[in-house]
């Protein structure tokens, strides 16, 4: 998606000796929501034909990526919790998630009574690299017995080994921006 790839190119920030991509400045801490409502479109023109009946995502920075998306599919969205509430049953699919960012693993869940074997899913998520958040909402869609349709995700490292390893299993991925290269020399897209 040339728009998103134009946004990176402007207002990205590599860290962390080529590693890390901030994109915070639209993406997942302030959020454009003109650039989100094309995310979205694109999603539902990707996926549209699936009969998807609901959207998955963890929190925090796939919520509203995943929240505009699903105005266009008019379904609802799910998103996995990473920390047990009060509020949330004790009845849950679970699953372990080791974060890259954060350096720590962390039981990502959902209610079982939002996620049923019926349901045809559709995972949104703001990145992918080494593939751990999409391996513990892949688990979850699995525990409940559902069907996994695809995975929508806006900005993919293909020089980390997660959407390879994920789409060597079946798994259909349209990642928006494909990243080849990062370093101090700017973003190679694939």
């Amino acid at each position: 998606m040339k728009l998103l790839e134009d946004r990176i190119r402007r207002d990205g920030r590599i860290r962390e000796n080529g590693t890390i991509l901030k994109v915070d400045s639209f993406l997942n801490h302030q959020m454009d929501m003109e650039l989100y409502n094309e995310i979205g479109r694109e999603f539902h023109r990707l996926f549209g034909g699936e009969g998807v009946t609901k959207l998955l995502t963890v929190e925090a920075s796939g919520i509203g990526v995943a929240c505009i998306t699903g105005q266009y599919f008019k379904v609802p969205v799910l998103f996995a919790k990473k920390s047990r509430s009060k509020n949330i049953d004790a009845a849950v699919y679970h699953a372990p998630v080791r974060s890259y960012t954060y350096g720590e693993v962390y039981d990502i869940m959902v209610s079982k009574d939002f996620l049923h074997p019926e349901d045809r899913i559709l995972i949104i998520d703001d990145f992918l690299a080494n593939g751990a958040a999409l391996d513990g909402l892949t688990s979850l869609v699995e525990q409940a017995g559902a069907t996994l349709v695809g995975a929508g995700i806006c900005v993919e490292k293909a020089f980390q080994p997660g959407g390879e390893r994920h789409r060597q299993k079946g798994l259909r991925i349209e990642s928006l921006a494909r990243i080849k290269s990062m370093s101090g020399e700017g973003i190679e897209f694939c």
